[in-house]
């Protein structure tokens, strides 16, 4: 019998490379190591409260009424630069669609993972769906597991690879595929493929090289019962992350829970979030559900 419960927001609190210095008026000002970014972020809707502090900004992203948005330098920037978390390092650079090439919030889950792996068996498999640009995958092989990174975009797993190597993992035990991650799902159960460990961190909305619609409302249920046919017969975790506004983290673990209960009982919730740096204020950044053995 599976357990379920919430744990509130837990703070991705112990940077010292990455700061959220002020957010406000639907935007957030963050310290990457050596430069200053201003973002949108649509739950900011309170307002600034170190206006002259944005003005230092090296690089602001403006959305375009049409859609989408750009860059504007205020300076020029290296064509990336490390970021460093703990032993692990990685690369930081803009994209055009806003991102940095790291959710810094998901430091407090990196954690997480690598103390499981670091009690699992000998040596812990682990499948990384929706993997971005690693940041998960470089923590659980910095311990000595055995990952298998899936991302649909050939440009986040090289970045993946590139973090591996930055952190000292050039030959770690990490698969990198490419591949659309519910057709890799049907084909490592077809292979009897089993893993310790689960972490997926699907987008909200997307669309695949077919032109198939993903939305994670409809089609997150039956990932999570694909999945927990990979589960081996001694499964130590699960992460899963989301960041779909209408889910909350109950909803999240009880999914969780119904899919993956019999194997993984202590299963529990929550928020991840910034602190504001010398602020009282939180900036909330997505939920999650772990589940554990």
């Amino acid at each position: 019998m599976s357990s379920t419960h919430n744990q509130g927001l837990l703070l991705a609190d112990q940077w010292r490379d990455y700061a959220l210095l002020d957010c406000g008026d639907g935007l957030k000002l963050e310290q990457w190591g050596p430069v200053l970014t201003a973002r949108p972020d649509p739950q900011v809707i309170w307002p600034k409260r170190l206006p002259d502090l944005w003005k230092k900004a090296d690089a602001v992203y403006q959305r375009s009424e049409k859609g989408g948005g750009a860059w504007t330098f205020h300076r020029k920037l290296p064509p990336s630069w490390p970021l460093a978390f703990r032993a692990l390092t990685f690369q930081i650079r803009p994209t055009g669609f806003k991102h940095m090439g790291l959710f810094p919030e998901q430091a407090v889950n990196w954690d997480w993972l690598m103390a499981r792996c670091r009690t699992a068996p000998k040596p812990a498999r682990v499948l990384n769906l929706f993997g971005y640009t690693g940041g998960a995958t470089v923590a659980a092989a910095s311990v000595g597991a055995t990952v298998c990174h899936v991302d649909a975009a050939a440009g986040m797993v090289d970045w993946c690879r590139d973090n591996a190597r930055l952190s000292g993992l050039a030959d770690a035990p990490i698969r990198y595929i490419v591949d659309d991650c519910l057709a890799f799902v049907a084909r490592e159960i077809r292979r009897q493929s089993r893993y310790e460990g689960l972490i997926m961190d699907p987008p909200s909305f997307g669309r695949g090289k077919r032109g198939e619609i993903w939305k994670l409302e409809d089609q997150l249920w039956c990932l999570l019962c694909e999945c927990r046919k990979l589960l081996a017969d001694r499964p130590s975790f699960a992460l899963v992350n989301a960041y779909t506004a209408s889910l909350s983290p109950v909803v999240l673990s009880n999914m969780v829970s119904d899919a993956w209960g019999d194997a993984l009982p202590r299963v529990y919730g929550g928020e991840v979030g910034l602190p504001v740096r010398n602020d009282a204020r939180v900036l909330p950044c997505g939920i999650f559900c772990r589940a554990e053995s």
